[in-house]
C-alpha cells in the first residue's frame, strides 16, 4: 500500500498573519497565497513537502467547524501537536529566525521517536493560534 499524508488543516483567527509566520518563521513557500491575497481561494496553505500541504483555515462560529465533514462534534478537537523533519543545518536556521521573530521555544528532547527513527533533538514553539508544532532532524 503506498499512503502518504495529503493535508492538515490548522485552524486560524487570521489567515494572512498565520500564512506569514508558516512562510516567514517556519520556511515554509506559500501554495494559493496569491489567490488568497486576491479573493480567489478561500484559504491559503502552506507546502511541507512535495505530496502534503498545511491548509490555513479561518475558523468561523457562525458556520461550525463540521462544515464539509459532516461529522457531528469531531473537527475542531484539539491536536496535541504535528511534527516537521528537516535537515540539521535548517534546524539550526529555524531556531534563529524563531528568536528573531520572538517566538518562544516551549520545550526541547533528545533522542525522540518518530516515522524515520530516533532525532536526535527536538523543539516545540506555538504558531500564533497556539498550535504547537514540533520541529526536529533526523541524522
Amino acid at each position: 500500500m503506498d499512503v502518504r499524508l495529503d493535508h492538515l488543516v490548522c485552524w486560524v483567527s487570521d489567515q494572512l498573519g498565520s500564512l506569514h509566520f508558516y512562510e516567514q518563521v517556519i520556511g515554509l513557500p506559500g501554495v494559493r497565497a496569491e489567490e488568497f491575497r486576491e479573493g480567489k481561494a478561500a484559504f491559503p496553505s502552506v507546502r511541507v513537502s512535495p505530496d502534503t500541504v498545511l491548509d490555513l483555515m479561518a475558523y468561523d462560529d457562525s458556520r461550525g467547524v463540521e462544515e464539509g465533514t459532516g461529522v457531528e462534534g469531531s473537527a475542531g478537537h484539539p491536536v496535541n501537536h504535528f511534527c516537521l523533519a528537516m535537515g540539521k543545518e535548517d534546524f539550526d536556521a529555524l531556531q534563529v529566525r524563531l528568536k528573531q521573530h520572538g517566538v518562544e521555544i516551549t520545550g526541547t528532547g533528545t533522542n525522540s521517536f518518530g516515522a524515520q527513527g530516533i532525532a536526535p533533538e527536538t523543539v516545540y514553539f506555538p504558531d500564533p493560534d497556539g498550535n504547537v508544532i514540533e520541529v526536529r532532524y533526523y541524522e
